[in-house]
């Protein structure tokens, strides 16, 4: 038997949330084209045939501007310190970085890593071809696997690479759980998946969401969810909320149908909008929102 935790990193919108998502076979982590979008650490457990993996979606690495963004990049590096390997996922488009080789230097000499050089089917031979050249410079590198994420193609064969990498061991989670996350974080997560879709460019990344009520009726197997979506200024408030409340009721009504899916039950979810003024430069409202420096241990 072989079990671990790999660590998923890499730069901002590289692909990373969509991969761990492929990898479980479940939705366990949120997907935006918008950077950043994850803020925590998620964990997504995949079991196999002699092993357990356990995948550590981390927020992508960037220079932290604010308060959230300081506990974002202390997540990346708990992560990273307490992982049995990782996957460094790299945007095939977008080439081979100078952030790229700067962990690639850093990491490949004190743990093991696999390369994943995600969207190669979105771009040409050449391309890819100047990637893998360039990572081929890394000889600790332990594997580079050319994948698409969201077309699941290479999937099986980076997962290969990575189960060799494992160290033995025991189960680390019932076989029956895919992660570690509660359902009322997962249900915070879907409505702020909703809310950055919908809103596309008109809202900044200043949107948090907090779950106030999440509980089974005792009569029937229905949910009574409430949640503030939280932002930073009164004119963000107006354009979440939309003309006569047809964006919040549209953003409502998307989450509702994954959340059911999630609880296999029937939903009532109600959301308010909330402004607290520059949320993200405060720890007290973070913790609020769940984003606790002190528990990233």
């Amino acid at each position: 038997m072989k079990s671990g935790f790999i660590s998923i990193a890499g730069l901002a919108n590289a692909g990373k949330s969509t991969l761990i998502n492929s990898l479980v076979g479940e939705k366990v982590a949120i997907v935006s084209w918008r950077p950043q979008t994850t803020r925590d650490r998620i964990l997504g457990i995949l079991n196999g045939d002699g092993y357990q993996i356990a995948f550590v979606d981390t927020p992508g690495m960037h220079k932290a501007r604010n308060q959230l963004g300081e506990y974002m990049m202390k997540s990346v590096e708990v992560s990273l310190k307490d992982s049995d390997g990782v996957i460094y996922v790299i945007d095939a488009g977008r080439g081979v970085s100078s952030e790229d080789e700067k962990f690639l230097n850093e990491y490949t000499t004190k743990i093991n890593v696999v390369v994943a050089l995600n969207k190669e089917d979105a771009v040409i031979r050449e391309t890819l071809f100047a990637c893998l050249e360039k990572l081929g410079s890394f000889p600790a590198i332990c594997a580079i696997v050319p994948i698409s994420a969201k077309k699941g193609k290479n999937v099986d064969a980076l997962k290969n690479e990575v189960v060799k990498i494992l160290p033995e061991g025991v189960e680390l989670f019932p076989e029956d759980m895919y992660t570690d996350k509660s359902m009322r974080f997962m249900t915070q997560e879907i409505i702020r998946e909703k809310a950055l879709y919908l809103l596309d460019k008109e809202i900044p990344y200043g949107i948090g969401v907090e779950v106030i009520k999440f509980e089974l009726r005792d009569d029937k197997p229905i949910y009574d969810i409430c949640a503030d979506i939280v932002c930073e200024k009164e004119s963000h408030k107006a354009i979440i909320i939309g003309k006569g409340g047809s964006m919040l009721k549209e953003i409502a009504t998307q989450a509702r149908i994954d959340i059911e899916e999630m609880v296999d039950s029937k939903v009532f979810l109600t959301l308010f909008v909330k402004v607290k003024t520059d949320w993200r430069q405060s720890e007290y409202i973070m913790k609020e929102l769940g984003y606790n420096k002190k528990d990233l241990k």
